[in-house]
Order: C-alpha cells, then sequence, then structure tokens
C-alpha cells in the first residue's frame, strides 16, 4: 500500500458542521442539488465506534443509508462533516464511521510548511492503519445498523475510503457504491473482482493528476465496465483541472477545482437517487 504526495494536500474548508452547533443551521454553505433540507448532525457511538451522523429533518427512507467513508484525514476532518451534512440536505441519512479510531493524520499536515508530508504518512501512520485495524469498526457500524432497520447501504469514498467501497461491493453489503479519486486498488484485479462479484452500480469520480487511479487505470475501467458491460449500471466522470484529493479537500478558491469538486457530489447524489 502506498499514498501520492496529493493524498497529504489540500485545503481545509470554511463552514460549522451541524453537529457542532445547532445555529449552523444558515452559517455554513451546503451543495445542494434542488432545495435545502433543515438537518440534525450529531456525533453517536454505534457498537462503540464514534461516527458522525448526519440526519434529514424530514422524513427519509429510514431503511436507508449512505455510509461515507473518509480519506485519511477522518470523521473529525471539518471537510468530511460538511459533506456529509450536504448529503442529509439532500435527503440521505449519512453515516462517517471512525474506523481510524480517533487516529487520523491530523489535518494540519495540510498547512503550509507542515512536516507532515507523505513520507511521514507512510512510515509513521499507515503501518497502524491497515485493514486488520480499519475495517473491524467499519463492520461494526454495518452490523448496528442493519440491527436498526437499515438494510440498503449506498457508499462513497474518497482516497483511502474508495479502497472499502470495493471491498464492501464486493461482499455485497452495499447496493450502490461510488468512489472519488479512489487509492490502494489493485489493477486490474479489483477492477475485475468488482465486475464478477458486485451487483452495486459503480459511479467514479476521477481526474487527470492521479497518482493513484492513473489514466491508465481510468481507460481499463471504462474498458471493463462501459458500453453497457457492466448491467447494475456503470458512469465514469472526469473533471479537468483537478488532482486527487480534489472531491473532498480541493480548492475552492479555484474555478476548476470547484466545479470538479460540487460536480463530483450532484453525480454523488444523483447516482443515489437513481439506485440507493
Amino acid at each position: 500500500m502506498s499514498f501520492c504526495e496529493h493524498c497529504v494536500k489540500g485545503v481545509i474548508h470554511e463552514g460549522v458542521p451541524k453537529g457542532e452547533d445547532s445555529a449552523a443551521q444558515s452559517a455554513s454553505k451546503s451543495l445542494l442539488v434542488d432545495f435545502p433540507i433543515l438537518t440534525t448532525g450529531k456525533w453517536e457511538k454505534l457498537g462503540g465506534v464514534e461516527c458522525y451522523v448526519a440526519t434529514p429533518a424530514v422524513e427519509y427512507p429510514k431503511d436507508k443509508a449512505v455510509l461515507f467513508l473518509s480519506d485519511i484525514f477522518g470523521a473529525h476532518f471539518i471537510n468530511a462533516q460538511l459533506m456529509a451534512d450536504s448529503f442529509a440536505e439532500n435527503g440521505f441519512y449519512t453515516i462517517i464511521p471512525d474506523y481510524l479510531s480517533g487516529d487520523p493524520v491530523p489535518s494540519h499536515a495540510l498547512s503550509p510548511g507542515s512536516d507532515l508530508d507523505v513520507n511521514w504518512v507512510l512510515t509513521n501512520w499507515l503501518p497502524h492503519h491497515g485493514a486488520d485495524v480499519t475495517r473491524p469498526p467499519l463492520d461494526t457500524v454495518v452490523k448496528v445498523l442493519r440491527e436498526r432497520g437499515i438494510s440498503d447501504f449506498g457508499a462513497t469514498g474518497y482516497c483511502f475510503g474508495g479502497r472499502y467501497v470495493f471491498d464492501l461491493a464486493f461482499e455485497n453489503v452495499i447496493k450502490v457504491g461510488v468512489v472519488a479519486h479512489p487509492s490502494h486498488l489493485k489493477f486490474p484485479f479489483d477492477l475485475e473482482k468488482y465486475f464478477s462479484t458486485s451487483k452495486a452500480p459503480l459511479l467514479i469520480n476521477s481526474c487527470p493528476v492521479d497518482f493513484m487511479f492513473p489514466p491508465e487505470a481510468q481507460a481499463k475501467a471504462d474498458e471493463i465496465f462501459g458500453d453497457g458491460k457492466f448491467v447494475p449500471g456503470y458512469k465514469r466522470n472526469i473533471y479537468e483541472g483537478c488532482l486527487h484529493g480534489f472531491a473532498v479537500r480541493g480548492d475552492m478558491n479555484d474555478p476548476k477545482v470547484k466545479a470538479g469538486k460540487e460536480g463530483a457530489f450532484k453525480e454523488t447524489v444523483e447516482w443515489f437517487n437513481r439506485y440507493l
């Protein structure tokens, strides 16, 4: 397993997650498809696993949930929480499981001059966050949600989280999958395995500059899934002018990156609306 330099780069977005301040309903700008749905956000332990839970404040399907599978900055990263709030505002009960168990890469790694670069992540962080450590909390959360009546899961994974969208899809735990600039996939093995084992429609939000999911892997995905070959459903978007990480920590002052981030979010919402 490896990372690229852009895995530890990006911008911390402005806003106040709903789980921190009830007055934040009007304090942060949300990504909305049609109209706003007021939400509530809170921290909740599911089977002992801390989760950020964003709930639509109007009636919503109680048997459906979106799993927001975060990058290496984890469930406490404000960008992830703001996006979970936005999914809830579009009508989806959304959970960010803290499968990093309170030990993410600190968000100050994104600050200029930080010494927490990709080498630090590979040497000091990654060895303690393999699948043997990070997958069990995710499974626990899914089990608890099933016990609470959730039968249909959508999953959207970013970078590190993209690996788990594939793993959950292999086991048909999820009904629909979305990945944005996924990392830690094996090409073409994981693409072929998804095609042969999963029934979950797959949306990929990609970009031209991405060491972890490079153009050749993107082309291979189109070859395997495209032209109607993957019957459950497949679509890949590419956002020009964007780098790995754009969909969750892109620079919103860059018009192309802003368009890419918001476009990827809108496409994800529409994918869930269609298939979840």
